[in-house]
């Protein structure tokens, strides 16, 4: 049951945000969808969700149209949140969970479910306003998810957690992927895509720039860093012959590089200088890539 994108483009009168994306989500994959703010990724989720038309193209899931018939498969946490402040959080749920067609019971034990496994049982009888930020959002995912989705699609769902309860989350997100649920997410966040995801899609100004495997990504980049941590100064790296950038850390300097062969180079170039703590070459980060494609820092 993949889900696949065929040259689908978006027009709001004379802005297109959405340009000939054309994408195949493969069943039970973690994909994730980078871009900034306006590069089309929340747009991209509402025509998938059948909640706007494409203006031309199509989304097709196991070669059907989204409607109706096959809403009650997909789970959607959007970036908005939008839960109903004076509602208890029962109350929400059973409500959300019977427009998803469950009985009350099943409602009930999956959120029993849930809230014991975010640590917050008790949560059940409280209304919505008296929850913090985080946990207003640990009851919104939990509504995308209490009808068992075959495909989820999770629109920012890290932005404004702290560190506890995103790692809280990213388990949750896991645990389902392996129990073979198709995500689709997008982030501002780099290392959790980097972390989670084995395809992507780096989307800028509706169009998309980068798309493939992480592994594929990273390898035709081309361009490595060099992490090296020494006892003496490293300035004259900055000028050393295939070193495309260098910042100079408080344990020593970060490189970007033009390929393997000039690490070798730069080490036999340092040794012997003074006690070297550590030399690294690491792959690209996502980073690093969005930096050279979209040519703007991202965070």
């Amino acid at each position: 049951m993949s889900l696949r994108l065929q040259n689908v483009i978006k027009r709001f009168g004379d802005f297109t945000a959405v340009d000939h994306l054309t994408l195949e989500i493969p069943e039970g994959e973690m994909f994730g969808f980078l871009g900034a703010n306006g590069a089309g990724k929340t747009t991209t989720f509402r025509m998938i969700l059948g909640l706007l038309d494409p203006t031309e193209g199509e989304i097709t899931w196991n070669g059907e149209p989204i409607d109706y018939a096959s809403s009650h498969l997909i789970g959607y946490l959007p970036e908005e949140r939008g839960l109903y402040p004076k509602l208890k959080v029962k109350e929400q749920l059973i409500y959300l969970g019977r427009l998803r067609g469950l009985g009350k019971p099943a409602i009930i034990k999956e959120m029993e479910h849930w809230l014991e496994r975010f640590k917050v049982p008790d949560y059940a009888n409280k209304r919505v306003e008296e929850l913090s930020k985080g946990n207003q959002q640990k009851i919104q995912f939990i509504a995308s998810v209490i009808h068992k989705p075959k495909l989820l699609i999770l629109d920012e769902p890290f932005s404004g957690l702290d560190p506890v309860n995103v790692e809280q989350l990213k388990e949750a997100v896991i645990d389902l992927k392996n129990a073979g649920t198709t995500i689709v997410f997008s982030s501002h966040r780099m290392e959790h895509v980097e972390e989670l995801c084995e395809h992507l899609c780096i989307m800028h100004r509706g169009k998309p720039v980068v798309h493939g495997t992480l592994k594929e990504i990273k390898r035709s980049f081309g361009k490595k860093n060099v992490v090296i941590h020494a006892d003496f100064p490293l300035n004259d790296l900055h000028e050393f012959p295939g070193v495309v950038k260098a910042k100079t850390t408080a344990e020593g300097i970060h490189l970007q590089i033009e390929n393997e062969e000039i690490s070798q180079r730069i080490l036999s170039h340092i040794a012997g200088k003074g006690f070297i703590r550590k030399f690294a070459l690491e792959e690209p980060s996502l980073n690093d890539i969005f930096i050279e494609k979209v040519g703007a820092s991202y965070e």
